[in-house]
């Protein structure tokens, strides 16, 4: 019986206490007894009449039982629980365990009625004789009943009721306790005891406790531990192992008693009674572990959590969804998938260290379903700032437990590029770039509500005076180009560029809207990996965006399953997004990616680096993958610039995309698309968006010698003009070759 307390105070008091509860015993036995002893007494008939004891049907909630998620696999990479508890049927019990809890408990189970009448009343003998309440006899339908209505208990004073050593209780017990009896054979009361009791030691339910005290489950019990667990049953708090060695102590000797009982109602033999007893504790302490900061996944982990919280398909409200994450005994079936997560840890801890201050966080995803199958990050996940742990999910946006993210950079040109293909530009259209930019006036630039957002005042820079020049959509990009794209945002209107990067899914880390200013190609706003990922996959899937998708099915604690498909729309027309890929192609071969190179296969993508170097950024795809890199300092940006700057035990002079971002996503992705098939990009339509309209380059000089380059416009498109050098390592003055180094106003708030 749990909670068993003992009562050692005035004797003369604990008499009369004992006599009272003896006359209600009497009456409670009596009445219960009646239906089995036929012809029972005026005296007996009158009681059950006076006290009421008719069956009352018990209120049982689902058992607190914990969530399970598993990945792509189905191989467990997380759980939730409010109580350590799964719940098992009693073919999933070891008969020996059943025999050794009845044994102790309840000898007479299957054969007296909710109440044990022979029990009760040798209880209240052996407590009038010890001058105190030593033993109880409650039945296990009476206990099970008990348990029941601490579980469901709220608050402090609920679970006080549901203890109180009161007379009102007990009734109330025994009329629940007759309802039990006539709903459940014994067998169903005894599957559902064994599941709701507690063991100590954070165990909530027989199999729990097999697991956490000997490391296997409940069908695979000896009859040493069946014993110690029936005798831990008892009074859990002290018995339970983890407390200490008395506690230990007490639990060895509670199993002893298991086992003189067992063998005095000769249910086991002298021999096995003996060789038992000689048995150590054998207790394993096996760590039961839960949230997200125990997964192997702790950044998924996380998402996936806020995305049960978030969800009002599963509460009303967030304390709902909490209880059913942490006690439904939900199975989670999510997208991860561990090579590919593999891939992602061991690239980012070949550049970066768990020690440095900036953190590179990556995100893998599927393009055409937003399967997200990766998201890893230089830092462990935790609360210790002494060993340098990240305390939130820096892969994703505040909405999934993470925090504002790091300023976009380069990698938001390619919104104003898609958005010039869209409206009509050709791949040779283009414009003079000079080294300086100042908007025309404050009109220059009108937001989405057509206000003036353009700052006269302020002049846009390249890195250098070689970046100035007549530049095309595909050496404007290649170059990453500041003057370039702020030129060619005013071209198709900031707003049309705006429009495309939130329909391809692009917001604010933080939850904010967009900030649409004039600097918003240069990529003023905050953003994390798993949404830029999923940006630059609507390019890769053709046109289609696909909402981040993790959770792929969920199953509750009776079977029944629901499945989550993705969620795609058709955003971008298929031969504006290949276009788009026709020119991120080259970023690899003629532009700020030269030095690194590509993955083997048809790839596309864009570096980012912001101004005064507070952020990296590297994002790419295939026709498989897309996956984004960033690189910052949680820190704050400003004040913790990635210059002058030792990472991974490599001193950078300025951190460039390519330095570090990009190298991580080229060898996360090749080892990421290792065993998978290789897509090649669909063929640019040429014919719509090769050549130029009346926007071409001007006729280069003619010269001597006949022979020129193989492309026409590669004399106005030094590859080194951009995001850094084309080995990315940054050589020369201020960042040399880097295409967006101008001043980003970053707008309040």
């Amino acid at each position: 019986m749990q909670a068993q307390r003992k009562d050692r105070s005035n004797p003369i008091l604990a008499l009369l206490r004992l006599i009272i509860a003896g006359t209600a015993a009497g009456v409670l036995a009596a009445a219960v007894a009646l239906p089995a002893v036929g012809g029972a007494g005026v005296s007996a008939k009158s009681a059950v009449e006076a006290l009421d004891l008719k069956p009352e049907e018990l209120d049982e909630p689902p058992l607190p039982e914990l969530t399970k998620l598993v990945d792509a696999n189905n191989k467990e990479i997380g759980r939730f629980y409010y109580e350590n508890r799964q719940v098992v049927s009693l073919d999933q019990v070891a008969p020996i365990m059943r025999t050794a809890l009845i044994a102790i408990e309840d000898f007479r189970f299957y054969q007296h009625g909710p109440i044990d009448v022979e029990g009760t009343a040798r209880a209240l003998i052996k407590n009038l004789t010890q001058g105190g309440v030593t033993q109880g006899g409650s039945s296990i339908t009476q206990q099970y009943v008990k348990q029941v209505l601490v579980n469901k208990a709220e608050t402090p004073e609920e679970q006080a009721a549901a203890i109180a050593p009161t007379v009102s209780r007990k009734l109330a017990e025994l009329r629940y306790a007759m309802a039990i009896e006539k709903k459940y054979a014994k067998d169903q009361i005894l599957e559902k005891y064994l599941n709701i009791a507690y063991f100590g030691a954070g165990a909530h339910g027989i199999q729990a406790a097999a697991k956490r005290f000997f490391d296997k489950p409940a069908s695979k019990l000896n009859l040493v531990e069946a014993a110690t667990l029936a005798g831990a049953v008892q009074n859990p708090a002290r018995t339970d192992p983890n407390v200490g060695p008395e506690s230990r102590e007490r639990l060895l000797e509670r199993r002893n008693t298991v086992l003189d009982r067992m063998l005095q109602l000769r249910m086991i033999t002298p021999l096995e009674a003996a060789d038992a007893r000689a048995k150590k504790l054998g207790y394993k302490d096996i760590e039961f572990p839960g949230g997200c900061e125990a997964s192997k996944f702790p950044y998924f982990c996380l998402y996936v959590q806020y995305e049960i919280l978030n969800n009002e398909e599963f509460g009303k409200n967030p304390d709902e969804r909490r209880k059913l994450l942490q006690r439904g005994g939900l199975t989670i079936k999510t997208t991860i998938d561990p090579k590919m997560q593999e891939a992602a840890d061991k690239a980012i801890k070949k550049y970066v260290s768990r020690k440095d201050k900036p953190v590179a966080s990556q995100a893998i995803v599927v393009p055409g379903t937003g399967e997200i199958k990766a998201m890893a990050a230089s830092r462990k996940f935790g609360g210790s700032k002494k060993k340098n742990e990240m305390s939130y999910n820096v892969v994703a946006d505040a909405a999934h437990g993470g925090g504002t993210g790091f300023q976009q950079g380069s990698t938001a040109k390619v919104y104003t590029l898609a958005a010039a293909l869209e409206e009509g530009m050709k791949y040779g259209d283009g414009f003079p770039s000079p080294a300086g930019y100042k908007a025309g006036g404050y009109s220059t630039f009108k937001n989405c509500k057509g206000q003036n957002v353009g700052d006269p005042s302020h002049t846009v820079r390249n890195s250098s005076e070689s970046s100035a020049g007549f530049k095309t959509l595909e050496s404007g990009t290649w170059g990453s180009v500041n003057t370039f794209f702020v030129k060619l945002q005013e071209r198709v209107g900031l707003c049309s560029v705006v429009k495309m990067a939130k329909k391809l899914g692009v917001k604010r880390s933080d939850g904010n809207k967009l900030s649409e200013v004039e600097t918003f190609t240069l990529g003023v706003n905050e953003v994390d990996p798993v949404t830029i990922a999923s940006s630059y996959a609507v390019f890769a899937s053709r046109g289609q965006y696909c909402k981040p998708l993790a959770i792929t099915e969920i199953k509750d604690r009776d079977g029944k399953a629901k499945q989550y498909k993705p969620k795609c729309s058709q955003v971008l027309e298929e031969e504006v997004a290949d276009a788009v890929n026709g020119i991120l192609s080259g970023v690899f071969t003629k532009g700020t990616m030269t030095g690194v190179g590509g993955v083997g296969r048809d790839a596309a993508g864009k570096t980012g680096t912001t101004d005064n170097y507070m952020s990296a950024w590297f994002a790419g795809y295939t026709p498989n993958l897309a996956s984004a890199v960033s690189l910052g300092d949680p820190r704050g940006a400003a004040g913790h610039e990635l210059r002058s700057i030792t990472i991974g035990g490599r001193y950078y002079p300025q951190v460039f995309g390519a330095s570090i971002s990009g190298r991580i996503w080229k060898e996360s992705m090749i080892a990421a698309l290792k065993g998978i098939e290789a897509v090649e990009f669909t063929p640019v339509d040429r014919s719509r968006f090769g050549g130029c309209t009346e926007h071409c380059a001007p006729k280069p000089k003619k010269e001597k010698k006949d022979e020129g380059p193989d492309d026409p416009f590669d004399i106005f498109d030094p590859p080194d003009n951009g995001d850094g050098p084309p080995d990315g390592e940054g050589r020369g003055n201020g960042g040399r070759g880097r295409g967006d180094a101008g001043p980003i106003i970053v707008p309040a708030g």
